[in-house]
């Protein structure tokens, strides 16, 4: 059996990559996949702290949430960053200075 540090070392690594990822990166694109990494980073540690109790399933009832909201919001966050396209003619967040109609 893998022990349980293991999985938290690999989602505190998915984690700190996110987190780089959106302090550092310009574009939307990169960003949004950033934030994914976060939202699975978190996944990792609640699944593996719910195998590690093996009576309760909160960890992975909670992580289908969580996935379902990640999928949501990366559906919106995709259309939003398309309209900003059209109208901007860039996704990088430095050149979006101005949120006029």
């Amino acid at each position: 059996m893998i022990p349980l540090e293991y999985y938290l070392y690999i989602g505190a690594f998915l984690f700190c990559a996110g987190v780089v990822l959106v302090l550092t990166k310009r574009n939307a694109i990169v960003v949004l996949m950033g934030i994914e990494l976060i939202f699975n980073a978190a996944n990792i540690n609640l699944v593996a702290f719910s195998q590690f109790d093996p009576q309760r399933l909160q960890g992975q009832v909670f992580t289908l949430f969580v996935v379902v909201i990640a999928a949501a919001e990366a559906t919106i966050a995709l259309a939003i960053v398309l309209k900003v396209y059209q109208h901007f003619k860039t996704i990088r967040l430095d050149d979006l200075n101005e949120l006029k109609g």
